[in-house]
């Protein structure tokens, strides 16, 4: 799988059944999202909608399959936190370590600069090397760890933060 044909675009509406069929299972078996019900599809268009009235929110394609997808979202609600952003990534897992992650991340990144934002900060449930390793690739910095902050599973699971200025 060639990494250079892979097309970064803006997500749409009809991008929501397979945005959702790639979270679904990090939902389901995974620690990597605190959510304990996978969103359906109608419900992840609305986020979209939701989340690219103010923030970019991107899918990664090859031959009109999506791989994956970024976004971004306010750090805080306060007006003062306005120039930061969350954000957060995850990829289809036939196309795990083949670079997606970090090609989403390069778009993503480029574009909060480019919109005027200052600071991306990513909270990763731990342990998970392969999204820390992510990150730092792409110029996140560790600043600490909430301990023991979400219970999912029947146990506590802490979440580190990243951030990167852009």
């Amino acid at each position: 799988m060639s990494d250079a044909l892979v097309t970064i675009r803006a997500a749409g509406p009809g991008d929501a059944e397979a945005i959702a069929a790639i979270y679904a299972p990090l939902v389901e078996k995974t620690i990597i999202s605190f959510e304990e019900r996978p969103p359906s599809a109608a419900e992840m268009a609305e986020r979209i909608r939701q989340v690219q009235r103010d923030h970019p929110y991107l899918v990664a394609e090859r031959d009109g399959v999506v791989l994956g997808y970024a976004y971004a979202g306010p750090h805080r609600a306060r007006p003062a936190y306005r120039h930061s952003v969350d954000v957060t990534a995850y990829v289809a897992e036939s196309a795990r370590g083949k670079g997606v992650g970090r090609q989403l991340y390069e778009a993503l990144l480029t574009e909060l600069a480019r919109r005027g934002f200052h600071a991306a900060f990513a909270g990763i449930a731990l342990p998970n090397p392969a999204s820390v390793a992510l990150h730092e690739a792409v110029g996140f910095r560790h600043l600490g760890t909430y301990r023991e902050v979400g219970r999912k599973f029947d146990q506590w699971h802490d979440v580190g933060w990243w951030q990167r200025l852009l």
